[in-house]
């Protein structure tokens, strides 16, 4: 009887063994269940969360840039010549009649004092002419009142001849020689008077072409004195002296750059923006610029059509009144009002989401321990904000901090 016994005891030993270890093992297998629906934990203070709001939405574009004059004047050498002087440097604010570099070319001085004698020359010839021409017109009409008076006495002596031929007292010889030379004198009054016409005509003629050359000698002159008072390069327009890429003493060609003005109180606001947002901007649209030193209303006054480095360049007509210190090339942010979106639902945009997409993103439960994975389809983005079309709901809560690393293995984290 004893030797049973032992063999009992020894059973049961044996099946509470065997119910201990399957008990271990349902324990492993809940935890491991548990642990792959929620895998790890992150901390409330190392993540964003954000709630999900609905209303009104205003869609920017945003993009960045510089401030650049709205006018600008490029100054540039007129002929080859070396840099005398510096008078103002970049930045100094200056007047259409501020003198910003001094050159000097000595062959234009030449130039000029030979071109200033050739015209004192042609000048010096023409008084000359005019007096040769006088003395030939006094001479020809001296001439032809000669002819005149010698016309005139031959017709006394005919007329008085014609009434004593009749008489026989003047032979019919003398009367015909009379005659005669009445009609030669009148022929030679006649030339002579066309002479002095035709003379006085080559005058006028003689003289208008040696004006001409004058007034020819006078450009080379008048040309000679721009080139040589070019050589004080004027600013041409009140603003600020933006560029001055010559040094003293340089040698610059006809062409070449010498400054760049711009003007001050009238500024535009040239904006990069990302070429996948441009589509939305309109000519005319309103936007916020913000100088630094205060935001500036402006307008959407031009859109480049050419693409460069994936950005697109706008450029924004600023308003006369701007804050104090407001200058050229200063750097700027844009945001462009492109709609106004209204009764939509929306969020704070989370990181590394872009417009248009869907992306899963953790979805925070109502007792603030645990968030599961959703997927949210995203509309269009209002600066920091973003459109909801589908997947949340007004007040729900969504961690918007970067989670990439435990999206992707992790459908639900719990929250410490």
């Amino acid at each position: 009887m004893d030797i049973a016994k032992t063999k009992v005891v020894k059973q049961l030993s044996l099946w509470h063994k065997l119910i201990l270890l399957l008990a271990i093992i349902l324990i492993a297998g809940v935890i491991y269940q548990r642990s792959s629906q929620v895998g790890v934990s992150v901390a409330r203070s190392n993540i964003i969360v954000a709630n999900v709001r609905q209303g009104a939405l205003a869609v920017t574009v945003t993009g960045y840039g510089e401030l650049k004059s709205a006018q600008q004047q490029l100054l540039t050498a007129k002929t080859p010549a070396t840099v005398q002087a510096i008078l103002l440097k970049p930045g100094a604010i200056v007047t259409s009649d501020s003198v910003i570099v001094q050159l000097a070319n000595p062959t234009l001085e030449q130039q000029l004092e030979s071109a200033q004698q050739e015209l004192n020359k042609l000048n010096a010839n023409l008084r000359q002419l005019r007096l040769n021409n006088t003395r030939e017109l006094l001479n020809e009409r001296s001439h032809v009142a000669q002819s005149h008076a010698a016309y005139e006495n031959a017709k006394l002596q005919l007329k008085a001849e014609t009434s004593l031929v009749e008489q026989g007292i003047v032979s019919t010889l003398n009367y015909q020689r009379s005659v005669l030379d009445e009609q030669q004198l009148s022929q030679q009054l006649a030339i002579a008077k066309q002479r002095a016409e035709q003379l006085k005509a080559v005058h006028i003629e003689s003289e208008k072409i040696q004006l001409e050359q004058i007034k020819q000698q006078q450009g080379l002159v008048g040309m000679a004195q721009t080139q040589l008072a070019n050589l004080s390069v004027v600013a041409g327009m009140n603003g600020v002296l933006q560029r001055l890429p010559v040094e003293l003493g340089q040698s610059v060609n006809a062409g070449q750059e010498i400054a760049l003005i711009g003007s001050v109180d009238s500024l535009i606001a040239i904006i990069q923006v990302p070429q996948n947002q441009v589509d939305d901007i309109r000519l005319g649209q309103l936007a916020e610029v913000d100088t630094r030193r205060g935001i500036v209303t402006a307008k959407v006054a031009r859109i480049s059509p050419v693409v460069i480095n994936n950005t697109v360049e706008v450029e924004l007509s600023l308003p006369k009144e701007l804050p104090e210190n407001v200058r050229p090339q200063l750097t700027v942010d844009a945001n462009i009002n492109v709609a106004q979106l209204k009764n939509v639902t929306y969020i704070e945009r989370p990181a590394n989401v872009k417009p248009h997409t869907e992306t899963a993103l953790y979805q925070v439960n109502a007792q603030q321990q645990s968030a599961r994975l959703v997927n949210i389809k995203f509309g269009r983005e209002a600066g920091r904000f973003i459109e909801i079309l589908n997947g949340a709901k007004l007040e729900q809560q969504l961690i918007i901090s970067d989670l990439t690393n435990l999206t992707r293995s992790n459908s639900e984290i719990l929250i410490n």
